[in-house]
């Protein structure tokens, strides 16, 4: 097939990821693309995935509008808008057969349904309003919607009947964080250094539990961390910047335990699964998706520190080979590229299907020069 991948463009789909979002769609690319797929990727043009990029900003967004101070304004939501306006005709035209889209944007969903572009949109964070709404009046046989757990697919569906869309968890290339028997008694954390990551209470739980910790990932709120971290820092919970390929998977796997403190309602929780691969139980505090995710390999605390010292004690006794096979078992790349592969099919089979979709306002929609609504008697491509 031709796909055309819709990244998120606040930060670019390239290494070292600055979150779960970018490397799921840079394994998503690069695994389509080893399956024999023709795959081009829209989105920051900073980005590089190691195959064809069409640029849907120049550069990622955070860099001229940083998601803390502009998250909301007129000045950030015109950018984006503008910027996906001008890729709509490009999806159109383009002789995509499918297009998967993680953009996070209000036109692609509409703009599948109203031109019968074969589509599917990964929801990778809780719902918020505006999207919301382009996803309930956005879905057709042929634009189909996944959750990475069934907690978002409720979420986002109000728990309700839910036709255009399925659950695919995430998955990981096994390959990229290997299995290790034994870890040296220490506790690790990564992702964002960010309020919503909660990083100071895994900082705060170690000391109590008494298991020297290991922070790893990006400074995305700088005050944050002078603030709250700074002060923690020391022999037994240490810093050690942002890493990247296998310089962070021996990080990781040669700890015990990933401490994992999401004070966000998480949507699933990539870095668990990452470590879990190399071995590695958790002790998590309970938010979001973190129990569908972790399950037994995991104990579970409130937000409090005293509660996650006391969960950190347990979860390093958990056996490391429980951890490994929940993953083997749930959450490989090849699983959920398989999965992504099946509801492409679906949504190209299903284009000359009978279905009214609306007519969208324009501030719903823009319309899209020299495009008119395909009939409704459109032919479908055939998937490969």
């Amino acid at each position: 097939m031709k796909i055309a991948v819709i990244g998120h463009v606040r930060f670019p789909i390239a290494r070292p990821f600055m979150g779960g979002m970018e490397a799921h769609c840079w394994h998503l690319c690069r695994g389509l693309r080893a399956r024999g797929h023709d795959v081009t990727l829209f989105a920051a043009g900073d980005s590089d995935w190691g195959g064809k990029v069409e640029p849907v900003v120049d550069v990622h967004y955070d860099r001229e509008f940083p998601w803390h101070k502009w998250h909301g304004t007129p000045e950030l939501t015109g950018h984006l808008d503008k910027a996906f306006e001008r890729i709509l005709p490009r999806l159109a035209e383009g002789g995509f057969d499918v297009v998967h889209n993680n953009s996070l944007h209000r036109f692609p969903p509409r703009f599948a349904a109203r031109q019968r572009i074969p589509m599917v949109t990964s929801l990778h964070v809780p719902p918020f309003d505006v999207l919301k709404r382009a996803v309930a009046d956005g879905g057709a046989p042929w634009s189909l919607f996944t959750t990475c757990s069934q907690r978002q697919l409720k979420a986002w569906f109000d728990g309700g009947d839910v036709p255009f869309a399925r659950v695919v968890p995430n998955g990981i290339d096994l390959a990229d964080w290997p299995f290790r028997s034994e870890g040296d008694g220490t506790a690790v954390w990564m992702g964002r250094i960010t309020p919503t990551k909660g990083t100071h209470l895994a900082a705060q739980a170690a000391k109590i539990a008494g298991i020297p910790l290991m922070l790893y990932g990006t400074i995305e709120d700088p005050s944050y961390f002078e603030k709250e971290i700074a002060p923690l820092l020391g022999a037994s919970v240490q810093y050690g910047g942002l890493l990247q390929g296998a310089d962070l998977t021996n990080a990781i796997a040669r700890a015990s335990v990933l401490v994992f403190t999401p004070l966000w309602d998480e949507p699933f929780g990539l870095a668990a699964i990452e470590a879990m691969a190399c071995g590695l139980p958790i002790a998590a505090i309970e938010n979001g998706a973190i129990r569908e995710v972790a399950g037994d390999v995991a104990r579970y605390a409130g937000a409090d520190a005293g509660e996650l010292a006391d969960a950190l004690k347990e979860a390093i006794t958990i056996p490391r080979t429980a951890a490994r096979k929940r993953v083997e078992r749930l959450f490989t790349l090849s699983q959920m590229l398989s999965e992504y592969v099946r509801l492409y099919a679906r949504a190209i089979e299903a284009v000359g299907e009978g279905f009214d979709v609306e007519d969208f306002e324009t501030f719903q929609l823009p319309p899209a020069p020299n495009l008119t609504p395909a009939p409704d008697n459109f032919a479908s491509p055939q998937a490969e």
